[in-house]
Parts: structure tokens; sequence; C-alpha cells
């Protein structure tokens, strides 16, 4: 078999997300210098990175909407620029109010163009199969970004202090966009190509669930839009929330220094690519709605056992069990939604149900850094997380199964969406009623 460009697009993606993303992981590392240099309180703070997590969330259905409707290519160049002018841009910063507007804003929002919700719609776009182990690569390139520049930025910061630090990860992001401009396209067809695995057999098929979706208003009445979107609150509270943004400053006041703590994020990092890597080719395979029950349960295990940890030891168990299923929802949730509400769709709705992600996040920062303030430590805030994720457990077990048409199940989609697609395409569809 040729070449396939779909792999070139991956390769670009896969870069792009590795860099562009990488800005994430660096609130736990500045937090504490910027406490130190300005004296503003960790509430205030984590209010700033809290709301850069909400714009963050919205740049999700708001990039996923303008990938459905002008392509990925435009959508991830705009986004990278934004994080790229944004960091630059607070290295000046003097003022609470500057670090609300470039890291609560610009940067927020940038992320949220560039970030998983456009890789999950590239992904279903290029690929007919391995559609979650590529879902799960572009998830182990956030991963991988935090591996590759948060110990170095931990180093520089150290040396040279965190304005110095944020130059780098600055410099990588602007350079990003060349190849991004140059190599990516939106569609398969742009360089005359079928997607990927695709063939005579299923291609009538696949163009019919290329055109069916499910619109925003029809989505948010079923229930498992809902328990989509709650279980992945979950998610986004007991992730880029909570650990992404405090455990550095939890590690080190707990005794640990700020390099032995990013370490502990690089290795989470580290075990997260395997492990996200691992969940995209289980999601090809098994039932998405038991690996998420999975994942949701060994995650709030580790966080329930953090609180007790001031050994390094202990640090690294830590890491390598929360590490193995951080980003690890991400492919189950996204072939459910694809499965559940149809591919043309995917970029809105998984984009909504990702904003659900970053209500999560922006609470638990913002949560951690006010408990923070009140009680002395994190301890609280790790329980809550805890039962949390216990309780995203049950919400994975009651959604629906998937359908195999539409994602990887064995259950035919509804005959009416089928036929609405085909008559678009001068095609004929059929198959059994689904009204849930």
């Amino acid at each position: 078999m040729r070449f396939h460009y779909a792999w070139v697009v991956v390769a670009v993606t896969f870069v792009a997300l590795l860099v562009s993303q990488a800005i994430r992981a660096t609130p736990g590392l500045i937090i504490l210098p910027i406490e130190k240099e300005f004296g503003w309180d960790r509430a205030s703070i984590s209010l700033a990175v809290a709301a850069s997590l909400l714009t963050f969330g919205l740049g999700g259905p708001l990039g996923g909407g303008l990938v459905d409707r002008f392509g990925a290519r435009r959508v991830l160049v705009a986004g990278i620029a934004l994080i790229a002018g944004g960091t630059w841009t607070l290295l000046s910063m003097r003022e609470l109010w500057h670090f609300y507007v470039i890291w609560g804003i610009a940067i927020g929002v940038g992320t949220g163009a560039a970030g998983q919700v456009i890789s999950a719609s590239i992904a279903h776009r290029w690929f007919r199969k391995h559609q979650g182990l590529v879902v799960g690569l572009f998830g182990a390139a956030v991963s991988a970004g935090q591996l590759v520049f948060i110990p170095v930025m931990a180093q520089i910061l150290v040396a040279d202090g965190w304005r110095a630090a944020l130059m780098l990860i600055a410099s990588a992001t602007a350079v990003i966009l060349i190849p991004v401009a140059l190599f990516m396209r939106d569609r398969p067809a742009d360089v005359g190509l079928a997607p990927y695995g695709e063939d005579a057999a299923t291609v009538e098929r696949e163009r019919v669930m290329d055109a069916q979706g499910t619109p925003l208003r029809a989505a948010v009445r079923t229930g498992d839009f809902w328990l989509l979107a709650g279980s992945f609150f979950v998610c986004g509270y007991t992730s880029n929330g909570l650990i992404g943004t405090h455990l550095i400053p939890h590690a080190v006041e707990h005794g640990f220094t700020e390099v032995v703590a990013a370490g502990a994020i690089a290795l989470l990092g580290s075990l997260n690519i395997v492990g996200t890597l691992t969940s995209g080719w289980l999601t090809d395979r098994y039932d998405p709605r038991k690996l998420l029950a999975a994942y949701y349960g060994f995650r709030a295990l580790s966080l329930l056992a953090l609180p007790l940890v001031y050994e390094v030891q202990g640090l690294v168990l830590f890491a390598i069990v929360y590490g193995l299923d951080w980003i690890a929802t991400v492919p189950p949730t996204v072939s459910l939604t694809a499965s559940r509400f149809g591919r043309a769709s995917l970029g809105t709705l998984y984009g909504w149900i990702w904003f659900s992600h970053m209500i999560g996040a922006a609470l638990a920062a913002y949560a951690g850094g006010v408990f923070r303030v009140w009680l002395g430590d994190y301890h609280l805030m790790f329980v809550s997380a805890a039962a949390m994720g216990f309780i995203a457990v049950g919400l994975a077990l009651r959604m629906s199964p998937p359908h195999s048409d539409l994602g990887r199940g064995k259950t035919p989609p509804s005959a009416p969406v089928l036929d609405l697609a085909a008559s678009r395409l001068g095609l004929r569809a059929g198959g059994t009623l689904d009204p849930d």
C-alpha cells in the first residue's frame, strides 16, 4: 500500500498539539514565582487560571463549529497564532488584570481552538480504520509536550526566572506555525484521496456516515449528551483544573523541590502517552463505556491517596497510576460522541462536551486556590475529586451502547437520519428506528 497523506496530517497535528498545548501545563510552574514577584494571593492567581480554563473550554465548541464549516487548517493556524501572541505578551505583564486578559482570554481561546476538539475532527475525517488509535495519539501529544517542555522550563525557571521559561515555549509555538500552514489539509479530497482505510465495499456507507449529524438542540434533549458532558465535567475537575494547576504547588508545600515536582509531572506525562495510546487501541476493540468507568475508578483511587504522599517513592507511584489514565478518557468519549450523534456534528457536539470538561476544570482550579488560602492545604480538594471520580464511574455505565456504523458497536443507526443524509448524497439508506 502506498504512503497515505493522512499520516502527514497526523504528524503535523501531533507536533502542533505537542507544542501548543504544553502551555496548559505551565500554571503549576509559574504560580509560586508570580505570587512572590507581584504579591498576588493564590486565590486571585487561581481565578485567572480558572478563567483561562473556561475560555479554553469555550474555544472547543467555537473551534469545533468553525472546523465543521471552514476546515481544520485555518482554525489550527489561528489558534496557534493566538497562543504565540498571548505568550509573548505575557512576558511584559505588570498588573493582575493583564494576567486575566492575556492568560484568561487570549491563551485560553487559542489553546481551546487548537486542542482536543479539532484533533478529534481530524481523526474522524481522515481515517476509517484506527480512529481510536489516532485520537489516542493526539492525546498523547499533549502529554509529550509536558514531557519535553516542563522539566526544561523548570530548570530555566530556577536559573533565570519565569519569563525566561515562558520565552522557550513562546518561541516554539511561533515556529510550529510554519509546518502547519504549509502541510495541513482539511480533508482527504483536498489531495485527491479517500480517507485512510476506506474500501470499495464501504465507500457509499461511509459517505452517508460522514453526512450524518445531530443538531445541538436535538442532542441536548438526549440523556446520553448529558451523561457524556457530566462525566467529562468530572474529568476536567480531576485533571486540568486540580492536578494541572495545583500539583506542583502542593508537592512543594509537602517538601519536594520545584524540579522534583516538575519531574513528577514529566513522568505523569510520559505514562500518559502509554495510557492514551493504549486507550485508543482498546477503544477500537472494546466497549468504551466500560473503559471510561475503569479509568475514572483508578483516577479516584490515586487522588484519594495523594494527600498522604510525602516521599519521592509515593509521588512516583501516584504519577504512574494517575498518568496512565489522565487523557485516556478522550478516545472513548470521542468514540461515544461520534457513535451516538454522527460524524458530521462531531466538532460541534464534542466541542460542547469539552466545554463541560473545562467548566469542571475551572471550578477545581479556582476552588483549589480558595481552599488553600482558607485551610492551608489542598487535602479537601483531593478528597472531593476522588468522590467525583467514583460518581463518573456510574455516569459512564449508564450511557447507551455504541453503534457500529457511526462508531464501533453493532447496532445500525436510525433510518430517518440515514435517509436524510442519503438524500443529500443521492443515495438510498435504511435501518431500524432508534429513537433514544
